[in-house]
């Protein structure tokens, strides 16, 4: 039984090293730094505190929380829901019910966006943006944050992640150029932009009973689930592509592994010019990027 478990005295340093024990005997992949995140959240202290003061005996509050969080973690819920926020490209953002919770992998929709603007000279323009089914603002605050001219519209059908994402526009400092809307992918356009971009639910139906408990369990079903081929989002979303796209615009979309091959195709269909995907660290297939096609 650990000093967790008896609510006895406990360092700093040893509840970190006692749950990241536990969390290693569970089989959790990152063991040390959910330990690190989930103490530093139960005792208000920063990674420094846990490095120059390992010493620093908790109050008997504090050790109940981090019993109660470990727990919580052990069930295997993720460490972004139990604090209550996740960071995405440098950025604090808060989570809700309501919000899928961002990822690494969905840098790399950011990088692609950023890298043609760059590439372009436009990054310096003023830029319309609009971020389709924008769960907690992730993706179009990351963009407004490298490109300091732009504006933009998130849209999303859950009023709980409209109201988060207009609550992490106002703590990134970035509520003057955001506007959220509360539509469907099948929704008329908001107006013309120069960048469209969204991570739709993509994954197959019969796939997601597979997925991790972190996954599966806590993010919402409808930032998930693509339909029978992963890809009922996309084939709605392109039906008005072309009235959102600016003529020298571009759009650009997170994809699964495998459907880089389908959803260049039904771009084609809807009169646009797929490049080649951009693959992730992983290097998976992760993201399109397309163009008007103007010989169609």
């Amino acid at each position: 039984m650990s000093d967790l478990d008896r609510g006895g005295v406990l360092t700093l340093g040893g509840a970190v090293l006692q749950l990241r024990n536990r969390f290693r005997g569970a089989g959790l992949a990152t063991p040390e730094l959910d330990a690190r995140i989930l103490v530093m959240h139960a005792a208000s202290v920063e990674l420094a505190d846990i490095m120059t003061n390992p010493d620093l005996v908790l109050g008997i509050d504090v050790v109940a929380e981090i019993a109660a969080i470990a727990e919580r973690r052990l069930a295997r819920e993720p460490v972004g829901r139990i604090i209550g926020r996740r960071e995405f490209w440098g950025l604090d953002l808060a989570l809700s019910p309501g919000t899928l919770e961002p990822r690494p992998d969905t840098e790399t929709l950011v990088e692609a966006v950023l890298t043609r603007l760059h590439a372009a000279g436009s990054a310096e323009k003023q830029l319309r943006i609009i971020d389709l089914g924008t769960g907690s603002g992730a993706i179009l605050l990351a963009l407004l944050h490298e490109l300091p001219h732009a504006i933009g519209v998130g849209t999303d059908i859950s009023a709980d992640a409209l109201a988060t994402a207009q609550t992490n526009a106002e703590r990134c400092g970035l509520g003057s150029r955001t506007q959220f809307l509360n539509r469907s992918f099948g929704d008329g356009p908001a107006g013309l932009f120069d960048v469209v971009v969204s991570n739709p639910p993509y994954i197959e139906s019969a796939v997601i009973p597979t997925l991790q408990p972190e996954v599966r369990d806590h993010d919402p079903r409808a930032a998930l689930d693509g339909g029978v081929d992963g890809l009922d989002a996309y084939r709605t979303i392109f039906t008005g592509l072309g009235e959102m796209v600016s003529d020298s615009g571009f759009a650009a979309f997170e994809i699964g592994a495998s459907q880089a091959g389908d959803i260049s195709h039904l771009l084609h269909q809807s009169g646009f010019e797929p490049m080649q995907p951009v693959v992730d660290l992983g290097g998976q297939s992760r993201v399109i990027v397309a163009i008007r096609d103007h010989g169609a």
